[in-house]
């Protein structure tokens, strides 16, 4: 069964282009799903899997506490695994088919307020190079929106400062560009010229834009200390995680007018129902403001 899944695995990356963490995940929920087969169900094969097993297996996760999105990724993950079985005429028929989705509740992205931005971006101490680095990285989150894994994989040639814009691939390895302002066009010079070489040292064949204390490319643990180290000296109380200046950016986007469809674009969204989260945040917010200052509210 464990050959079946690492087949899988293969397809996914080869011929469908996911990006690492995705495979990750789709690796992480077909072992389980196999262990409780061989060990609980007592199954040996895929070809005698019935509806029933991965109901029970589903309950099971239930009774886990489980939430409900990560057993809709389970499910999900499950009925690719048993599509591609039925293709590659492993099995012969999908016991996944009529598997119905559990009902997501879809929470909003917490934001940060412009006060809260301005806070946080202004706590990195320019007069260190790790001070340049850490407000470079702040202010090319916040003014392009890409995801942490995004920002630590960018390399110096993705970076174009006189055009103003900078490259970067997200998900399935999708290039997309995505311009940058003045402010971030100015922080991210300053590292360049004024501190990654000390950063760097001696390992002159980097080609990471953003470094560690080694010289070598920054990891998004490595940048998920250092958010949670600023944002503790910014006394930001709210919840913040490497997506929260992304939410971010595409709220204060939409709250000035943006439109969805650019919006998307910039954010690398395959679907704009993905974006239109944003507009429920920005009129969550605007129903706030009025209830706070409006006399009869």
């Amino acid at each position: 069964m464990d050959l079946h899944i690492k087949d899988f695995i293969h397809y996914l990356i080869v011929e469908r282009g996911l990006a690492q963490n995705t495979i990750d995940s789709y690796q992480r929920d077909l072992l389980k799903y196999e262990q409780y087969l061989k060990h609980v169900e007592q199954i040996q094969t895929f070809n005698d899997v019935t509806r029933v097993n991965i109901l029970s297996f589903l309950k099971y996760l239930h009774e886990q506490n489980k939430s409900s999105k990560t057993i809709a990724r389970h499910i999900a993950s499950i009925r690719a695994f048993h599509q591609f079985l039925l293709r590659e005429k492993v099995t012969e028929q999908d016991p996944s088919v009529h598997i119905e989705t559990p009902q997501l509740e879809r929470k909003l992205p917490k934001v940060l307020s412009t006060e809260e931005v301005d806070a946080l971006l202004g706590v990195p101490d320019l007069g260190t190079p790790f001070g340049k680095r850490d407000k470079a990285m702040l202010e090319l989150l916040y003014a392009t929106g890409i995801r942490v894994s995004e920002l630590v994989n960018l390399n110096l040639e993705d970076v174009h400062l006189t055009m103003g814009f900078i490259r970067c691939f997200g998900k399935g390895s999708k290039e997309r560009i995505v311009p940058i302002g003045r402010m971030a066009m100015e922080a991210v010079e300053a590292y360049l010229t004024k501190a990654r070489s000390s950063l760097v040292k001696n390992k002159k064949g980097e080609i990471a834009l953003f470094v560690n204390h080694h010289g070598r490319r920054l990891t998004r643990q490595g940048f998920w200390k250092i958010l949670k180290k600023l944002a503790l000296e910014a006394k930001i109380e709210k919840e913040l995680t490497p997506h929260t200046l992304r939410h971010s950016f595409a709220t204060h986007l939409l709250e000035n007018g943006a439109d969805l469809r650019a919006v998307q674009e910039m954010l690398g969204h395959a679907d704009i129902s993905t974006t239109q989260i944003y507009t429920h945040v920005t009129k969550t917010r605007l129903k706030d403001v009025y209830n706070q200052f409006h006399p009869r509210a």
